[in-house]
């Protein structure tokens, strides 16, 4: 036999009913070698084969998930931890769930904290443990803050956007913004030069001021061909000014944006952030892909209600509902993104491969990063989410190894 007839040797083969690129597909066969996927497909279209060792999974299979928006769990939060070791707690609580690429979001601080943070999020990503950062502000709406501390919120300041991007050395994948806040142009135009995505939201601003913005940012995106030519929406809906018939605000234009395909909409699937019906809205409003499900979350989640911090402000979680001590606003989730999936599909009735690329292809494509993560295909890395009927998570691999 010829050598380029010997079979292909790998280490895993995953025998079972998967989501692929091209749909739901019974009878897969995902091969595994090292850390990169060497092939997947119908199990009888599969190349001959020699696997170290095969898994037949009976329930579904899927990529690993990409959490775009999340600020911790297991008992830690990336704003609020000294050091990369405790920020690592957060990570892992989300990677044992199936979240095998996570964004760390950090909250409105003081610009030292903010240096300080990205600073130790920077070396995360380049130890390969988070996949990104996100900034959810400074340049926030102060009426539509949400859990955000009012005390550092300011009105936009582009240098100190080009620090915080130089501080992360590449790490910066996206950053919130309300349109209507002072130099929010310039701010943007900061993001799309240092390879962010400017991400909209936050924001009592009116229809028109968000319709300006996410024109800005696809012309500036588009300028700097950097990530992701479409800017995103930060939790459509939550922390925006509400919808009235005579004052359409800031959401409808985003959803707007997404339905003729020129911009991403962040939904809280989560049965706390959002109705199911709202959730099944606007996934069928958006154009393909134009939807991305994220958690939120906090440090609460894996963990019992109780006492946490999110930031600079007291958190009470209760019944799994995380809400500001004082004040009682929304304060993040408590849940991991399978449950957020979940939840989209059993709940909101949001066809399976949409949402399960709502959670992994959409985001990978966000960051840049479509030919690393995000899809079961030849020539990724390797993460697998192996859930049960019920879409609960039974294992995950994370570049080949079980996590």
């Amino acid at each position: 036999m010829s050598t380029a007839e010997s079979p292909l040797r790998v280490d895993l083969a995953l025998r079972g009913t998967a989501v692929l690129e091209q749909g739901v597909v019974p009878g897969a066969l995902v091969l595994v070698h090292g850390e990169r996927i060497r092939w997947a497909g119908p199990a009888e279209h599969a190349p001959a084969h020699e696997a170290a060792r095969t898994l037949e999974h009976e329930g579904l299979i899927l990529p690993g998930l990409v959490d775009l928006h999340c600020h911790g769990g297991g008992g830690a939060s990336f704003p609020d931890s000294p050091g990369a070791e405790e920020m690592l707690t957060a990570i892992l609580e989300h990677r044992r769930h199936g979240t095998t690429s996570l964004v760390a979001s950090l909250v409105t601080a003081d610009a030292a904290t903010l240096r300080d943070r990205v600073a130790q999020l920077a070396r995360l990503h380049r130890d390969g443990e988070i996949a990104a950062i996100h900034l959810e502000g400074p340049f926030l709406s102060e009426a539509r803050r949400g859990a955000q501390n009012p005390a550092h919120l300011t009105g936009g300041d582009p240098d100190l956007v080009r620090e915080l991007a130089e501080i992360a050395g590449g790490a910066l994948a996206t950053m919130t913004v309300a349109p209507e806040t002072d130099r929010a142009d310039e701010v943007i135009d900061a993001l799309a030069v240092a390879g962010a995505v400017p991400s909209l939201g936050h924001s009592d601003g009116s229809s028109a001021e968000m319709t300006h913005a996410v024109e800005r940012s696809r012309d500036a995106l588009r300028r700097t061909r950097g990530r992701s030519p479409l800017p995103t929406a930060t939790h459509l809906f939550n922390g925006m000014r509400p919808i009235h018939h005579r004052d359409p605000g800031p959401a409808l234009a985003a959803l707007d944006a997404a339905s003729r395909g020129e911009m991403v909409v962040e939904a809280i699937a989560d049965g706390v952030h959002l109705d199911p019906r709202t959730v099944a809205h606007v996934f069928s409003l958006a154009a393909e892909d134009c939807v991305v499900l994220v958690t939120d979350a906090m440090a609460a989640a894996g963990m019992a209600d109780g006492r946490y911090r999110l930031g600079a402000l007291d958190v009470t979680v209760q019944n799994q509902v995380a809400t500001l001590t004082e004040g009682g606003a929304i304060a993040g989730g408590t849940a991991h993104l399978v449950d957020v999936l979940r939840h989209a599909v059993r709940e909101a009735g949001v066809e399976l491969v949409a949402a399960v690329r709502a959670a992994s292809t959409v985001p990978a494509r966000v960051l840049g990063l479509e030919d690393e993560i995000g899809a079961l295909a030849a020539g990724r890395r390797a993460d697998v989410l192996l859930v049960d009927a019920e879409l609960r998570p039974v294992t995950v691999l994370r570049g080949g190894q079980q996590v």
